[in-house]
């Protein structure tokens, strides 16, 4: 959809983002905490430089119990860093999370403002093929896991399309920042 664009684009104009999926990596990279715990729940899927994610991928993908045995592991420590950041940042009048899933996830209870990223079907599926390692199947199953983009943007508080120019994607962000930022001075 463009999420990690457009968070950037938060992160320029001065707003404090925390990526999830950032933390997950560091999280599963090299000398990461989670690395030991996840070789022990499924041998084999780690080296020397962390978690090997196409070999953590074929051991979940398609089963659902071990899939949520690895969300077990992962989602409490991303809850923790999560709520580092918050703690770190809130004197801050705006700060942003960029979290896969929240809907699906129940996340959403926990945030006062939602900005939904969306952009049409044909160009999510192309973007997200363009990744490294991404197959048609993988996708879908992605998909599967996913609430569909028109019920994301009928929650929503803000829409951010990133279907045209990055610098029409620069002014949604700039708008939704005005309208949740309050006013200083005067």
């Amino acid at each position: 959809m463009g999420k990690s664009t457009v968070a950037a684009m938060f992160a320029d104009a001065g707003v404090p983002v925390f990526d999830a999926d950032a933390e997950v990596h560091r999280l599963q990279g090299p000398g990461g905490a989670l690395v030991a715990h996840i070789e022990a729940a499924f041998p084999d899927t780690t080296t020397e430089l962390g978690v090997d994610r196409t070999l953590l991928g074929e051991a979940v993908f398609g089963n659902p119990d071990a899939f949520k045995r690895l969300e077990a592991i992962v989602h409490p420590a991303v809850a923790h860093a999560r709520n580092q950041f918050l703690a770190a940042n809130a004197d801050k009048p705006l700060v942003l999370l960029d979290i896969p899933l929240l809907f699906e996830a129940g996340g959403w209870r926990q945030v006062d403002k939602i900005v939904v990223v969306s952009a049409p079907a044909e160009v999510q599926r192309a973007r997200v093929l363009a990744r490294p390692g991404m197959t048609a199947e993988r996708f879908e199953a992605i998909r599967a896991r996913q609430m569909p983009d028109a019920e994301k943007r009928a929650r929503a508080d803000f829409v951010i399309s990133t279907a045209g120019s990055k610098e029409e994607t620069r002014a949604e962000v700039a708008a939704v920042i005005a309208c949740l930022t309050p006013e200083t001075g005067g």
